[in-house]
């Protein structure tokens, strides 16, 4: 052997001798401790033997795998449950999901797993991955309500985490019907609730609406018949049962096959014609009976039939022949009481014979107008003849028929009295008019119309228009009102009103305010009261019976105010009041009010000055009334009495103006003369 040829040998050797080494240090030597699930198996030799899971020389990983976990091989080869969801490459890679060698508590299932696998919260895992649709009452459910090991950190032998379990619901719940039903759960049940039964396909028979959608299942499907529940099949080619089967039909043979033969409709199913299945029983108000289908019952709905409702020709709560015997269209009275309770009876209009007063195609309106009113004892004139007849006629007692026959004539029988009692005590003597009172003065035509120089105001009001008043037009006494009443006037009314004119202040207001009718003030002057007290009807401005300022003012008008004139004391305002006063208030009744004060309060007694107490004349200020020795306090002696009084009461200005000093002023000699001082005086002394 040459040399070149050994040393390749040698060198292949080697190679060899270090594989060979690798793997038996990498069989000795594992990267971590495996699952405790996985280790405690001994098909894998308690987690030390690499090949088991790895697949030795001529396996993989992969296959090692399905090997031991066949129900997930086969999920991935039929592309059913959730590794049969995932991408061929992530399927196949299981330790992309289940990674081992973490240590005996690490969980292989867990969170990051069901990441990997599109999922993030398992508790949120959507079971339609795995063609299982979960609503109701299984979406609150935790996982382990079915799945027993969800959470179980270690399965033991022959436990499963999630698979193993059967879609069929006696799967989790047990069969109340011991097992005798053909069709599945889900046939009547939904996941809801199993007490509320639903039939999914039930409407390719009989929709459950209106009444069958309230009936329990056995009222059709009673136990023992040949429509008991028990008898169904998942598939059947079975055909409908027709309403005839079980409703016995009250109509007559010829009303229910000729409306079936015009819809096209076998006679046994002929019902839906006129009953559909929402409604909740066959007198169901909703139910709609076509002038068609009511022709076949031998009553054609021509005019004026055609909009009536059924009620109201098939009323009561008896049978159904009671509430349909049969009558024909002309007979009134077989469907229609008599409204009139027999008022026509013994007239020539028989009550019988509707036709008379109707016509053949509706009550309303009637045909009897105002010349057949003409023959009864109130011929229909103006207004009258313009008025629907239940304004006279009405409802008067409880029998509810409305009164035809003794219907009262006179206007006050029917016609409330829009004058009050206004004319209670009227002087005028009313006519003997066979209409009533109110055709005195009223006509039919309209109230409005009626002769005014028939009325006078004295003999119907009491209240005599004269003076100024009767230049005026009557609305400014009587205001129209901007809505009329329930009379319908909008002539006004004098509130309150009392006879006599002593109520002036009624229309007018008081511009006096109430001050004359105080307490002291005469009430009555010369049998007159209230404003005609001063005034008359001609003009407030006139006073005909004069003014005694004294009895109604409180202040005589004596000496030099007896000369003033008005206006002196009450200024002449440039608007009148919201009250009508023209002249503006006295200022007050005591000197000071009106007279300005020159002795700036030194005579001022609790803030007020009565200058009467040393000026009593009413003429003149100038006279003087003052008494040195008892209306002050200082005495005037011999000597005091000579002197001037300007020696004393010397003029000084105070708040810009000249006064008189008057008060206070000393009374002391010494305030005046000074102190002696050897019998002497001061002042003396100095002289």
């Amino acid at each position: 052997m040459t040399l070149r040829a050994r040393g390749l040998a040698v060198g292949i050797a080697s190679a060899v001798l270090v594989l060979v080494l690798t793997m038996a240090a990498a069989d000795r030597q594992s990267p971590g401790p495996i699952s405790s699930v996985h280790a405690g198996l001994t098909e894998l030799g308690g987690g030390e033997s690499c090949a088991a899971c790895h697949g030795g020389w001529f396996g993989n990983m992969q296959t090692s795998c399905y090997e031991c976990h066949e129900e997930i091989d086969k999920q991935i080869q039929d592309g059913h449950g959730l590794h049969g969801s995932l991408a061929d490459g992530q399927a196949a890679a299981c330790a992309t999901c289940h990674s081992e060698h973490h240590g005996g508590e690490f969980q292989l299932v867990n969170r990051l797993a069901f990441a990997q696998a599109g999922v993030p919260d398992p508790g949120q895992f959507d079971h339609k991955i795995i063609g299982l649709d979960l609503s109701g009452a299984h979406v609150g459910l935790e996982c382990t309500a079915c799945h027993e090991h969800a959470e179980a950190k270690v399965l033991a032998d022959g436990q499963q985490r999630y698979l193993g379990l059967s879609r069929d619901c006696a799967t989790c719940h047990s069969n109340p019907h011991g097992g005798q039903m053909q069709v599945s759960c889900v046939t009547c049940h939904s996941q809801e609730t199993f007490r509320e039964r639903f039939v999914a396909n039930h409407d390719r028979w009989l929709p459950l609406e209106g009444t069958h959608g309230g009936l329990d299942c056995r009222s059709c499907h009673e136990m023992g018949s040949d429509n008991a529940l028990e008898q169904l099949r998942p598939i059947s080619n079975r055909v409908g049962r027709g309403c005839a089967a079980c409703h016995e039909s009250p109509h007559t043979q010829g009303f229910v096959v000729g409306n079936a033969q015009s819809d096209g409709v076998s006679p046994e199913s002929g019902c839906v014609t006129c009953h559909t299945l929402d409604h909740e029983n066959f007198d169901d108000p909703g139910l709609v009976i076509t002038a068609k289908h009511h022709r076949h019952a031998g009553f054609t709905l021509d005019e004026p039939h055609q909009a009536v409702a059924c009620t109201q020709c098939h009323v009561g709560d008896g049978t159904f022949a009671q509430r349909h015997p049969g009558r024909g269209p002309d007979d009134c009275r077989s469907c229609h009481a008599d409204p009139h309770g027999g008022q026509f009876d013994d007239s020539p209009l028989a009550a019988q014979d509707c036709v008379s007063c109707h016509t053949r195609t509706q009550f309303v309106p009637h045909a009897f107008d105002v010349a057949m009113h003409a023959q009864t004892a109130l011929p229909l004139t103006g207004q009258h003849a313009q008025q629907d007849c239940v304004a006279c006629h009405k409802v008067v007692d409880d029998d509810g028929v409305r009164r035809f026959g003794g219907t009262p004539v006179r206007c006050e029988d029917c016609h409330e009295n829009a004058h009050g009692d206004a004319f209670l005590e009227s002087q005028v003597v009313l006519d003997a008019e066979p209409r009533g009172e109110c055709a005195t003065c009223h006509q039919t035509q309209a109230w409005s119309q009626l002769d005014h120089a028939k009325f006078d105001h004295k003999d119907w009001t009491g209240f005599v228009v004269d003076g100024a008043h009767s230049q005026i037009e009557c609305t400014d006494c009587h205001a129209r009102t901007e809505q009329p009443d329930r009379f319908g006037r909008r002539f006004g009314r004098i509130p309150e009103h009392q006879a006599g004119q002593a109520e002036c202040f009624r229309c007018h207001g008081d511009p006096h305010e109430g001050i004359f009718d105080r307490d002291g003030v005469p009430k009555v002057v010369a049998g007159r009261s209230g404003c005609v007290r001063c005034h008359d009807t001609a003009s407030f401005r006139a006073l005909p019976h004069g003014f005694d300022h004294a009895a109604f003012a409180g202040f005589e008008l004596t000496g030099k105010h007896g000369t003033l004139a008005c206006t002196a004391c009450h200024e002449a305002l440039s608007e009148t009041t919201s009250t009508g006063r023209t002249w503006g208030k006295a200022r007050g009744q005591t000197c000071s009010d009106c007279h300005t004060d020159p002795h700036q309060g030194q005579f001022a007694r609790v803030g007020r000055t009565d200058c009467r107490r040393c000026h009593k004349s009413a003429n003149t200020f100038a006279t003087l009334s003052f008494r040195h020795n008892l209306d002050s306090r200082f005495q005037l002696g011999e000597q005091h009495r000579k002197v001037a009084c300007n020696l004393c009461h010397k003029s000084e200005t105070k708040d810009g103006a000249t006064i008189v000093r008057y008060k206070p002023l000393p009374t002391k000699c010494v305030d005046c003369h000074g102190r002696e001082e050897g019998g002497t005086s001061r002042r003396r002394r100095r002289r």
